[in-house]
């Protein structure tokens, strides 16, 4: 039995598309040319990172990152706020805790981002991110955090995400069910591949979930 939902962030939560638009704005190219550069490395598995030296070649992201804060201290910049939450957010997490499911938020963000986390307000029993934790997804530390926080075996887990390669295989591995979330750019390329298969459930959106696990066994 699932008792305890676990979610990433970006791409699961958080539209990330304001993101990558500013950052083709910062960077002088098209949002075109931008959100294809990115789409292009997921699709060749490859960081997202190098859609940055795709489109700006020999970029230095730290030194961009610190100009920029210069330049736009007061700005959301690369961050997000409750305007990216995607829509089926509150209302999805809010049907999880009313079923009686213990909810979670936990991926691969900055320090800064649990703040913005927190600040939502969201239905959740708490936040967390890989920068307070020092250890990133998919690294197995990562997944006995998740578990160590909700207090549950993995198999009473199910961790949702949009990626197989940060979320589906490395959350299995641990030992927990998985969910596979169609969103993002990653969400509908993995949700194609074979691989695929390894996780317990493909969503097209959050709402979907809840009837979902509900068949798990």
């Amino acid at each position: 039995m699932i008792k305890a939902v676990v979610f990433d962030v970006g791409e699961t939560l958080i539209d990330e598309t304001r993101i990558w638009s500013r950052w083709a704005d910062r960077l002088g190219v098209s949002r075109f040319v931008m959100m294809g550069a990115l789409g292009g490395m997921a699709a060749l598995d490859r960081s997202h990172r190098e859609a940055f030296e795709l489109v700006r070649p020999g970029i230095d992201i730290q030194a961009e990152l610190a100009a920029w804060e210069r330049d736009e201290p007061d700005g959301l910049r690369n961050h997000f706020d409750a305007d990216d939450l995607y829509p089926d957010v509150r209302e999805a997490l809010a049907g999880l805790r009313a079923a009686g499911h213990q909810v979670i938020i936990a991926g691969n963000q900055p320090a800064r981002a649990y703040d913005a986390l927190v600040a939502m307000d969201l239905p959740v029993d708490s936040v967390h991110t890989s920068d307070g934790w020092g250890v990133s997804k998919p690294a197995a530390e990562f997944f006995a955090k998740v578990a160590a926080i909700a207090g549950r075996e993995p198999a009473e887990i199910l961790y949702v995400g949009d990626r197989l390669d940060n979320d589906v295989l490395p959350a299995a591995g641990a030992g927990m069910r998985t969910a596979l979330l169609r969103r993002g750019p990653w969400g509908h390329l993995h949700a194609e591949r074979p691989r695929a298969r390894a996780a317990d459930l493909i969503v097209d959106d959050l709402p979907s979930l809840l009837p979902a696990i509900a068949g798990l066994t």
